[in-house]
């Protein structure tokens, strides 16, 4: 048990500790089928209990409250109910969105995906996104708890039997797991497209890789037969080589209008759930009422007819003049979801046109 630390605390971070380590054993092992799928559950896990950690180090308790401000917990089969890993996103970020936090939202829908699966297709699919987040855990340790707490001395990579696959084998792999992966394939797709291209190609929301032969002039030289060279789009020089490399292999990408936008249903979709836990499964989150009112609330875009429906709040909205609608940002939801934690505030945005209160501004919150 790691020593000055509260033992709430400890024990919470051990078992972060043992769970991440598990999740590389489980990837890593060469006969294992459900990699993909074990790994991204004991991640969570890993996730959820660091999480847990920081809280109860910063004597914030991570428990359901039956109501905002009661002392009485929310109880199931005699224990009190521990906050989730998208309710620990909420508290532990906020309104602040990264690319790190997108990353665990990926990994949180697709574990609700996968639980009950066995997808060995997905190990090629996800492996940016394994990795990021593996690293990502690592540098939440060293930033909340220290160097001492590091467990990158335990991990190593995994050896890999082939070189390069041929595209038949990989069609043929393709076909086999077809049917099973369609749904989750398609919550892939719908995640990516729905984040914008500054976090899709951040390193901590996928972790891209290129392995390529060591050359060494003598024995010596060859000590680390793998090394992680840090990409920095910073360093002109630097990143020259890396341009050329790519420049080899970069697939052709077709233009993509309003990536990373979302629709005003997707925000819903996205926003209800929190809002049926908060106010009770009656409580509606729809999106031409009370999405069309909390952006009357917070004035993220004109009220319909004005003459200049592009004045949004860009952080958040945009106009597409071609549809002449708008579309939302997932900052826009990152918002909203810490909003509406607050105390009466879905009640307020309800209320917005019936009373003379200036809204609440994002700037402002």
């Amino acid at each position: 048990m790691p020593r000055g630390l509260p033992r709430e605390v400890a024990t919470h971070l051990d078992k972060a500790k043992d769970s991440a380590l598990l999740a590389v054993d489980v990837y890593n092992k060469s006969a294992t089928v459900f990699r993909s799928g074990a790994y991204v559950v004991l991640m969570c896990i890993a996730w959820t209990s660091l999480f847990h950690a920081i809280f109860f180090r910063r004597k914030v308790k991570p428990f359901y409250r039956e109501k905002a401000n009661s002392k009485r917990y929310v109880k199931v089969d005699g224990d009190r109910k521990c906050w989730e890993l998208s309710t620990c996103l909420d508290e532990y970020y906020g309104g602040t969105h990264s690319p790190v936090r997108e990353n665990l939202r990926f990994f949180v829908g697709l574990r609700n995906k996968i639980e009950h699966r066995s997808m060995p297709e997905l190990d090629h699919r996800i492996f940016g996104e394994c990795q990021a987040c593996l690293f990502n855990f690592e540098d939440l340790i060293l930033s909340e708890f220290g160097p001492k707490h590091a467990i990158n001395e335990s991990l190593a990579l995994a050896l890999q039997f082939s070189h390069l696959r041929s595209e038949q084998q990989s069609n043929a792999i393709a076909r086999l797991h077809r049917p099973l992966l369609k749904n989750v394939a398609a919550y892939i797709s719908a995640f990516r497209s729905g984040l914008s291209s500054d976090v899709t190609q951040d390193l901590r929301f996928s972790y891209k890789v290129f392995l390529i032969p060591k050359i060494a002039n003598h024995p010596g030289q060859a000590d680390v037969a793998v090394e992680f060279v840090r990409f920095d789009p910073a360093n002109p020089d630097h990143m020259e080589g890396f341009e050329k490399l790519t420049a080899i292999i970069r697939p052709t990408v077709s233009q993509v209008v309003n990536a990373g936008r979302l629709k005003a249903s997707d925000v819903c979709k996205r926003v209800e759930p929190l809002v049926k836990q908060i106010c009770g499964q009656s409580a509606c989150f729809a999106p031409s009422y009370h999405h069309a009112k909390a952006c009357q609330f917070y004035e993220v875009r004109p009220k319909k007819g004005e003459p200049n429906p592009e004045k949004t709040k860009l952080e958040y909205c945009q106009y597409d003049d071609a549809h002449k609608d708008y579309v939302f940002t997932n900052q826009w939801v990152d918002f909203l979801t810490h909003e509406l934690k607050q105390l009466g505030r879905y009640d307020q945005i309800m209320n917005v046109g019936r009373t003379k209160k200036r809204a609440v501004t994002p700037s402002s919150s």
